[in-house]
């Protein structure tokens, strides 16, 4: 898994390229938590990221704790329909 982190104002962009899993989704914690200093909005671009785990959606929901303002883009299928599974769709922001 591959983060990219861009940061414009207190608005903070994070690209997932890969999957997020058990072993992964530390990785992305950290680098979500570690970079919400002063950020009022947060956008995860999820286009490249093919599967999550349960461990993911747990990184999803702590990151929408911490930022009230945050919304998914351009979530894949496999993705979606987990999130659907889950109920995420009803609290998670999501852009196409």
């Amino acid at each position: 898994m591959k983060v990219d982190v861009m940061k414009d104002g207190a608005l903070l962009t994070v690209k997932v390229d890969g999957r997020v899993d058990t072993i992964t989704a530390p990785e992305l914690e950290k680098t979500v938590l570690d970079n919400l200093n002063g950020i009022t909005e947060l956008i995860l671009d999820l286009e490249k990221m093919p599967y999550t785990s349960s461990a993911g959606l747990r990184v999803l929901l702590k990151a929408k704790k911490a930022v009230k303002n945050m919304k998914l883009v351009h979530v894949c299928s496999d993705v979606m329909e987990v999130l659907e599974m889950t109920g995420f769709t009803d609290i998670m922001t999501i852009e196409a």
